[in-house]
């Protein structure tokens, strides 16, 4: 058996078992208490770091990419986290992008010996930093994520830290799937009500026009139509400044939320 399996055999203890339980009120609380995802990625950072820093101060990053082309979410546990992955960032290259693009979990148990990424290692060395370990994080679709954890001692992150890491990352991983998933609703719900709230300017312009010119439905709508080409305006701006001469104030569209 590797060592990687040996870790992942270890029986949990009392403690773990206990640390896990803890770990698990605290993401919920994080999930139910943030506004949106980027500041539960922050809350967790910082959460992860407090959790970890039981032999010295750890260092937290989180990485989040939700779409294999989009631009990374990166939140952190301080300034000194934040430092060390926008260095990351700058070479292209590191232990977090690695954990990220691959789904496997890195250990530079001491940059001053790492033999990878070498630039980077001596960089980040030379800031103090001398272990580093990055878990992935899974999520669903082609969604992605990552946990840095950064210390200032080597060979901080042992078989014991790394056996207990991994399940908070489980765990994490759950409740960021959550808070991903909960925000791409919000995000079609949005959008849903725009489309509403546009068509619902649209009907009440049209019957506006009707009323005021006595002509039927299709010639009202026809009028919107010549009056956004001849102003180089979206038929919803021109429906919208119609209800808000006749109204007083622009339309109220309600939405009933079962």
């Amino acid at each position: 058996m590797d060592s990687t399996a040996h870790e992942r055999a270890l029986p949990p203890s009392e403690a773990d078992r206990e640390a896990r339980q803890a770990a698990a009120a605290a993401l919920q609380d994080l999930l139910v208490d943030s506004a949106d995802v980027l500041g539960f990625l922050h809350e967790l950072a910082r959460l992860s770091a407090s959790g970890f820093s039981c032999r010295g101060t750890v260092h937290c990053g989180v990485t989040l990419q939700r779409a294999a082309a989009a631009e990374h979410t990166v939140a952190s546990s301080g300034d000194t986290a934040r430092s060390l992955d926008e260095v990351q960032y700058d070479f292209g290259d590191g232990p977090c992008l690695h954990a990220l693009r691959t789904g496997e979990e890195v250990l530079v148990a001491d940059t001053l010996l790492e033999s990878r990424w070498r630039n980077y290692t001596a960089h980040i060395a030379s800031l103090g930093v001398r272990s580093v370990y990055s878990l992935p994080l899974a999520l669903e679709g082609r969604a992605r994520a990552a946990l840095n954890l950064y210390a200032e001692e080597p060979e901080v992150f042992d078989h014991r830290f790394r056996y207990a890491a991994r399940a908070y990352a489980g765990q994490a991983s759950q409740a960021l799937k959550l808070a991903v998933r909960m925000a791409a609703q919000v995000g079609t719900v949005a959008d849903l009500q725009a489309v509403l709230a546009s068509r619902t300017d649209i009907d009440l312009a049209v019957g506006i026009v009707m009323g005021q010119n006595r002509c039927g439905q299709q010639e009202a709508f026809d009028v919107l139509r010549r009056a956004s080409n001849a102003r180089n305006l979206k038929l919803r701006e021109i429906a919208a400044e119609v209800v808000q001469r006749y109204n007083g104030a622009p339309a109220q569209t309600h939405f009933e939320n079962e």
